[in-house]
């Protein structure tokens, strides 16, 4: 009898956690490495946040809370939807987990009856396939190539919607194009999906404060209010507080589908991290001056390593509107031999000869259902970035 379950053949170890592992443990056996895998900022949380936790400490609120939140962070979070997006939810309309990928998890587990269809536009975030397979439903990818600045269009959405279509999975920005819609763009997206009345929407919005050039992702009931009713708004306080490790996510959905969600997490993990939940109060009622400054530094990083990237010999590599990743395309490189003997017939063949030979760690473009591209984070010093793309040019330049 075996002892693992079979529901776990069908989902894979998260690639990018895998990658990122394997490069620290690289560092810590003293090779050379610079790490471009691991889709965290690489500032410190902002000072008031930090001091709300230590007030948090000292004023012993280190007890359980609600399941689905402190009352004063459910309604700092309907406080930033409405400020944020102009959507109106009630405190009761939220809750709080532990990070954002235990609101996909709650939401899928809890939605998904099997052989259920999530459309998701790929390249996608690795978890979000897992997820769905493990609530055993069927994701169905949907290709938005480069040329596309990697983002759908309603034609493929409504080509894409069947019967048995239970979600619409999109990430704006997105993880890892950085590819971000605006209103019009999102508007095509929400004209499709007012006609078919039994699928559900779940945008998760985490890089949301991370856009550049003046650009502005909207969020689907911010474009389509008639949509309310079954979308779930994902975000948190990750990516654009540089909050990693604090673990929180919250979402704003339709009271039942809370309730619903609110249930399973009561089983599962229950109340998210008292002390995390007081900083993320503070993250959203309070200065939010730090997140402009982050945004400037990885703007300039952003077009560094976009520029770099398009001087090696077989790359293409697109500017994105958000996140901290760029998405670049390898196919030039295929066929070609490396200089350590490899051939690269795969972008996993790329990135394993890549950080084999010149100590880059990036993730394949398969781990994100488009293969023949990579991932690379720019969330990490300006010194490192030039290196990495250094090393990334003269791996291509050496190819024969």
């Amino acid at each position: 009898m075996n002892l693992v379950a079979d529901r776990l053949d069908r989902i894979a170890p998260s690639q990018t956690i895998t990658v990122t592992a394997k490069a620290r443990a690289l560092k810590a056996a003293g090779r050379d490495v610079i790490g471009l895998s691991s889709g965290e900022p690489d500032f410190d949380t902002p000072q008031n946040i930090k001091d709300a936790a230590i007030r948090a400490i000292q004023d012993g609120q280190t007890k359980y809370t609600d399941v689905a939140g402190t009352p004063a962070l459910r309604q700092a979070v309907a406080a930033k939807f409405k400020r944020d997006s102009g959507i109106d939810y009630k405190p009761e309309e939220i809750i709080i987990a532990t990070g954002g990928k235990q609101v996909i998890f709650n939401a899928m587990l809890a939605t998904i009856n099997a052989g259920d269809e999530a459309i998701i536009p790929t390249p996608c975030w690795v978890s979000y396939p897992d997820i769905v397979t493990l609530a055993e439903g069927v994701p169905v990818f949907v290709p938005c190539g480069q040329n596309a600045g990697f983002k759908m269009s309603g034609e493929q959405l409504e080509a894409a919607i069947t019967p048995k279509t239970k979600w619409f999975i999109l990430n704006n920005p997105s993880n890892p194009t950085g590819a971000a819609y605006n209103a019009a763009e999102l508007k095509q997206l929400t004209d499709v999906l007012l006609r078919h009345p039994d699928v559900w929407i779940f945008t998760d919005d985490i890089y949301e404060k991370l856009a550049y050039d003046g650009f502005t992702p909207a969020t689907i009931v911010q474009v389509e209010p008639k949509l309310r009713d079954r979308t779930i708004t994902m975000n948190g306080c990750s990516k654009g507080y540089a909050m990693t490790g604090w673990r929180i996510g919250f979402a704003g959905a339709p009271l039942a589908l809370i309730k619903a969600m609110d249930k399973l997490q009561g089983q599962s993990t229950s109340n998210t991290s008292s002390i995390s939940q007081a900083a993320a109060v503070e993250a959203l009622n309070g200065p939010q001056e730090s997140i402009g400054g982050m945004v400037e530094v990885y703007k300039r990083r952003r077009d560094m390593v976009v520029e770099l990237l398009n001087q090696a010999p077989g790359l293409r590599c697109h500017k994105p509107e958000g996140a901290f990743y760029v998405f670049p395309d390898m196919n030039g490189c295929v066929g070609k031999t490396t200089k350590g003997g490899r051939l690269i017939s795969t972008d996993k063949d790329f990135v394993e000869a890549l950080l084999d030979e010149e100590g880059v760690a990036t993730v394949h473009g398969d781990a994100f259902i488009f293969p023949g591209h990579f991932r690379i984070s720019y969330a990490t010093s300006d010194e490192a970035l030039r290196e990495a793309c250094t090393r990334i040019k003269r791996f291509c330049e050496t190819m024969r």
